[in-house]
């Protein structure tokens, strides 16, 4: 009786032990099939299907159900497996290439709004186009003076040569209505190479400029991640943290033949938070940059803002940017707005400035959490640095719910293929 009273416990674990194994392989399997949907890169707006249409279908988070469950929920590797690249869902928008739908919104009721309340008064602008011959000149130095030969805007040219510069933009004392003009210089390097007198700003006219000489490609780029890091990102930030490393490993894998890419990982968080800004200098080395995003954590915070002000300032004054480059991209990684008191808010439009000076361009990337004041000023910084705006949708089903941002018709993409693109249009040489 005892012999069968054993067989029977033996008989027991034995099928106990069957039953784990089998949940753990079928658990297994179900994670490693997350992150396989694809959608086809977009070229910036003008998308041919609407938001509502699109038929991307990303793979359901892990440990989220239906995907309404994880609203608001938690983020693998909180006692979970660890979220996989390829589940966030975003669109993108480019003011810059839609200017009168741009001046439009600008000039509405919710437009003035938002211009009077971060300062950014007057998108009056002057397009640039810089070649030689057939191709596009890379990063020369565009400087636009006013009549007593002051300075009032600097910017670099693009990959395709282009370049924005505005007049006024943070003067709400300006009220004459006309056109103001300016003289225009273009330098490469060190040498002034062209000047144009009288320039009327607004120009509706691209400024086509052909230097005429051979100008070398610069074979550089430099990508520079700003994430917030504080508590109200821990919807998102893990798989954020997933969508990025996969996003650094397939820019370099397509660009390492062409490219010398550098990057650099920051975040930030709060005054009186454990830090403000965490930095780390630019660097080749991509293992080590995803190191340095795997490791972080959503604490702190408290209230609305943030310490964007900070972490903008230690980007552009406290890194050794490329002298130069074929670009240099900084993805703003945020859900709340910086503190909107008058010498914050100040900042603000210096950095604008400054970035624009450096021909940084700034890329905002618009997590849940994010109000209509945050969406306007970071298309402002986008527009304003020659940038381009970047937002979650609902699509995925992760984390809380998304703005609906103010924009035409766009296309919904996994965040990690749309961010990809970006960075390779950016860099490629045309």
């Amino acid at each position: 009786m005892k012999a069968g009273l054993l067989r029977g416990v033996l008989l027991l674990f034995a099928v106990v032990f069957l039953i784990a194994g089998c949940s753990k392989a079928e658990d297994h399997a179900g994670s490693s099939n997350s992150g396989n949907s694809t959608a086809s890169p977009s070229a910036g707006n003008g998308a041919t299907e609407s938001n509502e249409s699109a038929t991307l279908e990303p793979s359901p988070p892990p440990g989220s159900g239906d995907g309404e469950e994880s609203r608001g929920g938690g983020a693998g590797g909180q006692g979970g497996p660890e979220p996989q690249a390829g589940q966030l869902t975003a669109g993108e928008w480019n003011d810059t290439l839609d200017w009168s739908r741009w001046g439009n919104l600008l000039n509405s009721r919710k437009g003035d709004e938002y211009q009077r309340h971060w300062g950014y008064f007057r998108f009056n602008r002057l397009a640039v186009e810089v070649t030689s011959g057939q191709r596009p000149v890379v990063d020369a130095r565009l400087v636009l003076k006013d009549q007593t030969d002051h300075a009032v805007w600097e910017a670099r040219t693009d990959n395709h040569g282009r370049a924005f510069a505005y007049a006024w933009l943070f003067d709400d004392h300006n009220q004459s209505g006309g056109d103001d003009e300016f003289s225009v210089e273009l330098y490469i390097g060190q040498d002034i190479v062209k000047r144009y007198e009288n320039v009327s700003i607004p120009r509706k006219e691209i400024l086509q400029i052909d230097v005429q000489q051979n100008v070398a490609m610069p074979e550089s780029a430099d990508v520079m991640l700003v994430i917030d890091t504080t508590g109200s990102m821990a919807d998102e930030l893990q798989y954020l943290a997933a969508e990025l490393k996969d996003v650094i490993n397939r820019v370099n894998e397509q660009t390492e033949q062409e490219l010398s890419l550098r990057l650099s990982a920051n975040f930030y968080r709060d005054l009186y938070d454990d830090y403000v800004v965490k930095p780390f200098p630019f660097t080749k080395d991509v293992d080590e940059a995803v190191r340095q995003i795997a490791a972080q954590e959503a604490e702190g915070g408290g209230d609305y803002p943030e310490a964007v002000d900070e972490a903008l300032a230690n980007a552009l004054y406290e890194h050794e940017w490329s002298r130069e480059a074929r670009a240099r991209l900084l993805l703003l990684v945020m859900d709340a707005p910086p503190h909107d008191d008058k010498r914050t808010m100040g900042k603000m439009r210096d950095l604008t400035i400054e970035a624009a000076r450096m021909g940084v361009r700034i890329i905002p990337v618009a997590s849940s959490g994010v109000d209509k004041h945050t969406e306007y000023l970071m298309r402002f910084l986008a527009a304003a640095t020659g940038g381009t705006y970047v937002f979650l949708t609902d699509h995925s089903g992760i984390g809380n719910a998304h703005l609906e941002p103010d924009v035409g018709e766009y296309e919904v993409h996994l965040l990690n293929d749309l961010l990809v693109d970006l960075i390779v249009r950016y860099t490629e040489h045309r």
